[in-house]
């Protein structure tokens, strides 16, 4: 009875557990903990430790063969991502950035976290380079310009597998930059809001949108 009225408690505290994260891998965390330094420092844009612990439980539960991320900086979320794919044993992260020298920087990354298997880089405008990846794809992060989301998304719409989830950054920061897209997948899917305290130097606060692409009932 006891240990009922604690769950209760937490229950209408609103408090969510996440699930626990992927078996520790001792060469992959030391090099997230190296990339989040490098971008802290010079500054390099990042979703930040506690929005990539989301993201990560979220391809923990969809379990994906293939997950599209657009705008991979240095491979930070990407690494999050491809270490939920090597512990599941199975799944493709297919990420793209559109500066060259970045994209280097981010595969010598993945590299020295031995996830190179589990990560193609494509370089490219993400607007273009989505319309050439095979469906179906079970996942999909965006994290590119914020005006680039709606053309992103269109490009990938179609081949969004029944189910897929959508994981779309910065909907905190840039809402009105990314009002399209925000619109278009709110009216069409299954959609929420997701806050957090980042408290990172370019923002305190910011959310993800999580959509899944299953279409609301009228």
């Amino acid at each position: 009875m006891e240990m009922l009225s604690v769950v209760l408690v937490i229950m209408a505290a609103g408090v969510v557990q996440a699930a626990p994260p992927a078996a520790t891998d001792d060469k992959i965390q030391p090099v997230i903990d190296e990339v989040e330094k490098t971008c802290l420092k010079r500054p390099v844009y990042m979703i930040g430790r506690k929005k990539a612990v989301r993201l990560a439980e979220l391809v923990r539960q969809a379990k994906p063969r293939v997950v599209v991320e657009c705008g991979t900086a240095i491979g930070y979320s990407g690494l999050w991502i491809a270490r939920e794919l090597k512990a599941a044993g199975r799944g493709k992260l297919i990420t793209i950035e559109i500066s060259p020298e970045t994209a280097r920087e981010a595969q010598a990354n993945f590299r020295k976290a031995g996830l190179s298997d589990y990560v193609t880089v494509k370089v490219g405008d993400a607007r273009k380079v989505v319309k050439e990846i095979p469906g179906p794809i079970d996942f999909a992060f965006i994290d590119c310009g914020y005006s680039n989301y709606y053309p992103v998304f269109a490009g990938l719409e179609n081949k969004l597998r029944p189910g897929a989830v959508v994981v779309a950054d910065n909907v905190g920061i840039g809402p009105q930059s990314m009002d399209d897209y925000l619109k278009l997948i709110r009216s069409k899917y299954q959609s929420k809001t997701e806050w957090f305290d980042i408290d990172l130097p370019w923002g305190k606060r910011d959310a993800m949108e999580v959509t899944r692409i299953v279409e609301k009932k009228e």
